[in-house]
């Protein structure tokens, strides 16, 4: 499909710089059948019924942004590094900027003014390069002595449309988390998790919602537009998660006796969806996904959705296009702007309902 189909205008002031507080007081857009109500977060358990399974992700975003300088040439430069994906004990894909500056061999070293990791830094050798800014970083420690110093030096990732607009600060060290963050491995939070409170926990409970916890450790790539002219030659960043056994078990049982399937976030619904079989049943799962869904796909695991508001033309809007309709979509996206809806990772919140085919 074209990009430009996914397109729309959004006027700046609406993406939101800092979450509602309480969490759950954020606004909620509910999409069903075509029809759009107006609800906050906290109305969510009167939308399910008693057997429903919520589907949480709960991968715990690192400190995966890096500040430092190139060190052993006449010059040193400044160097920005946000970490992508562990390849080993000591080793690391990350974006870089600027990428010109660095070379296979180069070597950085990471450290902020004030913050004292071990001996005061942690060097890495770049060992290769790629075309897009991505470059993998050998560090000088090894598995949990690097895991501290990359916890002592870094700060969370915030997105970029948050990050160009204001300083990151320590107040973005708890926003920038979920209730349910429990596994190290993400560089983007699941924004939709962020709307959950213990009180909401709690209200779910009470109206016999099942809460479960699958683990997909989002990667920088939900950061990345769609550069292509059609959608057949965009490429999905892979992402590592994992679904238990009894998780796996406990979805299909409910589904089984009338449960509907709820994905807290799209990444609980990617990950979902690599896990069904064509019958809808939800499997096992320890792997790599780049599952990329676009209008024409066929859903098999996923009910209902409950998502934040998305870029335009990102990969994001095109799978909320593909659960609901492109058309009924855009329709809500503008109710939502004209209404004042506030967008992205610290914004408000849609409920989509699946489209009947």
């Amino acid at each position: 499909m074209r990009t430009d189909l996914f397109d729309f205008d959004l006027p700046p002031e609406r993406i939101a710089l800092r979450p509602a507080s309480p969490r759950d007081s954020a606004r909620m857009l509910v999409v069903e059948n075509g029809a759009l109500r107006d609800q906050i977060i906290s109305d969510l358990p009167q939308w399910l019924r008693p057997g429903d399974q919520l589907v949480v992700n709960d991968t715990k975003v690192i400190a995966a942004q890096l500040k430092g300088r190139r060190i052993g040439r006449d010059t040193e430069p400044k160097i920005e590094a946000t970490l992508i994906k562990r390849l080993d004990g000591s080793r690391w894909q990350a974006l870089v900027k600027p990428a010109k500056k660095l070379a296979p061999g180069d070597r950085i070293r990471f450290g902020n003014e004030g913050k004292v990791c071990l001996l005061g830094h942690l060097d890495a050798e770049v060992e290769a390069k790629g075309t897009e800014g991505e470059v993998t970083l050998a560090f000088s420690f090894h598995g949990p002595a690097l895991d501290q110093a990359i916890a002592d030096l870094g700060s969370p990732p915030l997105p970029p449309y948050i990050a160009s607009k204001r300083t990151p600060d320590d107040q973005d060290l708890a926003d920038y988390q979920t209730m349910f963050a429990a596994n190290e491995g993400a560089v983007a939070a699941p924004t939709a998790g962020l709307h959950f409170t213990p009180a909401l926990e709690q209200a779910l409970r009470d109206r016999c919602v099942g809460l479960n916890r699958v683990t997909l450790h989002v990667g920088a790539g939900t950061f990345l537009p769609v550069k292509v002219d059609d959608t057949e030659a965009h490429k999905m960043h892979a992402e590592w998660g994992t679904i238990s056994a009894a998780t796996a078990q406990r979805l299909n049982a409910a589904r089984e006796t009338g449960g509907r399937i709820v994905a807290v976030g799209t990444t609980s619904l990617r990950l979902l969806e690599s896990a069904a079989s064509e019958d809808g049943t939800i499997r096992p799962f320890a792997a790599e996904t780049s599952i990329f869904i676009t209008p024409g796909y066929r859903f098999r695991a996923i009910d209902i959705l409950m998502t934040n508001f998305h870029l335009p033309k990102s990969t994001l809007f095109m799978l909320v296009s593909a659960f609901s309709g492109l058309a009924t979509m855009k329709q809500a996206y503008a109710h939502a702007i004209t209404q004042g809806y506030r967008f992205y990772s610290y914004g408000d919140a849609c409920l989509l309902f699946r489209a009947v085919p």
